[in-house]
């Protein structure tokens, strides 16, 4: 992932350097012109002869004016050329280069003092031309013809600059190198998506690459439209508008694509169905391309009407579909919802209103804004992806938590099943002799008068120790707390409050129970006591002098809460997740089988026990049981 973020910040450097071009030609622009023409003579002819002379071209009929200013006239029926006479003004030694940034046409010629000075002839159907015309001081005030045929757009939308040579290619390049830069970050970028293809899962493929068919159509199609390119290599330039109406049919069914895979089919299918309809009519533009190139454009008309007018109208279709879409999500609060429709607007805002732009002025817009949509859409997809990313990375790691977590719970299940196992089977057999050596040895300890009294009564000490654990294991593998009634936790915490005080006092501490009248649980009374004796006898031990216990009861809904907590040493966390282990005790004596016997019975009880605990700050146990109505 570390790649596809250094190309977002090269992506986004990029841009920088583009807006950068775009101002200082704003900027300076002005500087470089000597002076412009803004008025200049049509004549629409039938017919487009490039070997007219000069007297001819002046008989031509119908020869009107027309300027930047007043709207294009309309183009008369059957007509399929336009002559275009500049009267050039007085021109100064090193000032008398002609720029004209865009004129529409197939073919073009230029005549000046009787002589072809240029010409240029297009068989495909980009028709944004751009002239540079080096003429010389001794033209001034003479006529430059200019013929254009074309029966789509055709003639000059604006201003005619003159100035210097150098000066006025360098700001024709100033104003086009940013449309250049820009589609090649968007291919810098796939091509690095396309790279990091080998580190991703094989669920976020598809909406991976998806999203790189996107950014790469996209690159193509921004730098083919722009005229610099046909201007530079106009050799080439019938590859360039077959690219752009390649990665045109590539873009839409692929971006209707990401969008389902991030938002789903939509209502009744709606977004799948229409993207399988882009699928089927882009593998038919493409059939037609390819026969339109096979028979050396001979079907040119019907390509253009299939894949110029005909797929902008579905393009208007696909931006309201997709709109609406996000628009139902943005109001049911999808994050990625709002995230693609914000840049979505601007996008299809832009595009959208360009198009119907377009076609309102009968094709002589020139489509510029939504160069910028895409740009602003593309980074709201970055986002969602990135978002989805880290979202799946969450969940990743939620998933590796929780299997760690039943990987413990698996081995503390095997380790109890183990014990379970061992101490049905030891139990019993060990605990008769422990009972009949400790009687022996007791009636050797009440004969004895003398010093070897004391080491007998240690010995019965530890034998009363051995049949402590022994009890342990029993309670652990015959968890039933025998009879069940109903159990009042005041009553039953009064007992157990009497048989501890005593203990913390010794140690220091205190003990301090709060517990309502009020309070009913299910289950054996002498199990109850032993379960939370242990609970609180690890509270008392953990003082290590004065401190205080404090428990409290309360009921929740449907379970009834015990809250066991002090101020003692506390436990780390690493401590603190193995507690009810067999054989794992903090206690220098301990066995481990106290608190798992705690946790057997809770857990019989149809209850559930979390500690709590932070070094040095103390311990909370917290016990829930199913209420139990007196």
């Amino acid at each position: 992932m570390k790649g596809l973020f250094k190309a977002i910040a090269i992506f986004c450097g990029l841009l920088f350097v583009a807006y950068c071009a775009y101002l200082l030609e704003s900027s300076g622009g002005k500087e470089t012109i000597e002076r412009t023409i803004n008025e200049w003579e049509i004549a629409w002819t039938n017919e487009f002869d490039t070997n007219m002379t000069e007297q001819e071209l002046e008989k031509l009929q119908g020869w009107t004016m027309t300027s930047t200013s007043t709207p294009a006239s309309e183009r008369p029926k059957g007509s399929t050329s336009q002559w275009i006479k500049i009267k050039l003004p007085e021109l100064r030694p090193g000032l008398s280069t002609i720029l004209i940034d865009k004129i529409y046409g197939k073919h073009i010629v230029v005549i000046l003092n009787g002589m072809k000075i240029y010409e240029s002839e297009r068989n495909y159907t980009y028709e944004i031309n751009s002239l540079l015309l080096p003429l010389d001081h001794v033209d001034s005030n003479k006529d430059l013809y200019i013929g254009v045929s074309s029966r789509n757009r055709i003639g000059i939308p604006d201003e005619i600059q003159i100035g210097a040579y150098q000066e006025l290619i360098q700001k024709y390049v100033k104003g086009n190198i940013a449309e250049f830069i820009l589609g090649s970050t968007l291919i810098f970028i796939a091509i690095i998506m396309l790279a990091c293809t080998i580190f991703l899962r094989s669920d976020n493929l598809t909406i991976w690459l998806s999203l790189c068919g996107v950014f790469l159509s996209s690159g193509v199609i921004v730098i083919t439209y722009s005229s610099f390119l046909y201007w530079l290599f106009e050799d080439i330039g019938k590859l360039y508008a077959t690219l752009f109406d390649a990665a045109l049919f590539v873009l839409l069914p692929t971006f209707t694509f990401f969008f389902e895979k991030v938002f789903g089919a939509g209502y009744y299918s709606i977004i799948r169905r229409f993207r399988n309809f882009q699928i089927y009519y882009s593998t038919f533009c493409f059939l037609v391309l390819i026969m339109n190139e096979a028979t050396s454009s001979q079907y040119l008309t019907f390509y253009s009407f299939i894949t110029s007018q005909l797929l902008g109208y579905i393009m208007i279709v696909q931006f309201l579909l997709l709109l609406s879409v996000t628009t139902v999500y943005t109001i049911q609060k999808n994050k990625d919802a709002v995230i693609f429709t914000i840049g979505f607007l601007i996008f299809a805002g832009l595009g959208l209103g360009e198009l119907i732009w377009f076609y309102s002025q009968n094709s002589y817009y020139d489509l510029y804004l939504w160069k910028w949509g895409v740009v602003s859409f593309l980074i709201s997809l970055i986002i969602i992806l990135g978002r989805r990313f880290a979202e799946n990375h969450e969940q990743v790691v939620e998933y590796s938590k929780q299997l760690e977590m039943f990987n413990n719970e698996l081995q503390r299940s095997e380790k109890m099943e183990i014990i379970s196992e061992m101490a049905a089977s030891v139990a019993h057999e060990v605990r008769n002799p422990l009972q009949v050596t400790r009687g022996f040895l007791q009636l050797l300890a009440e004969k004895q008068q003398n010093s070897d009294k004391v080491y007998l009564n240690m010995a019965l000490d530890e034998l009363d120790r051995a049949s402590n654990i022994i009890t342990d294991f029993l309670t652990f593998a015959k968890p039933e707390v025998g009879k069940v009634t109903t159990l009042n936790l005041l009553e039953e915490f009064i007992h157990i409050e009497g048989i501890l005080v005593p203990m913390a006092n010794l140690q220091g501490g205190k003990i301090n129970v709060n517990i309502p009248n009020n309070l009913f649980i299910k289950g054996n009374s002498s199990k109850f006591k032993q379960a939370i004796i242990n609970i609180i006898k690890n509270s008392i031990e953990s003082l290590q002098g004065e401190g205080d216990i404090q428990v409290w009861a309360y009921k929740d809904n449907d379970s009834v809460f015990v809250h066991i907590k002090d101020n003692g040493e506390g436990m780390d966390s690493d401590v603190l997740a193995r507690l009810g282990e067999p054989y794992f005790s903090n206690k220098t004596k301990g066995t481990g089988l106290g608190l798992m016997v705690t946790f057997r019975i809770i857990e019989v009880m149809q209850g559930e026990v979390k500690f709590l605990s932070e070094k040095g700050v103390g311990t909370e146990a917290i016990i829930r049981f199913p209420s139990k109505e007196p």
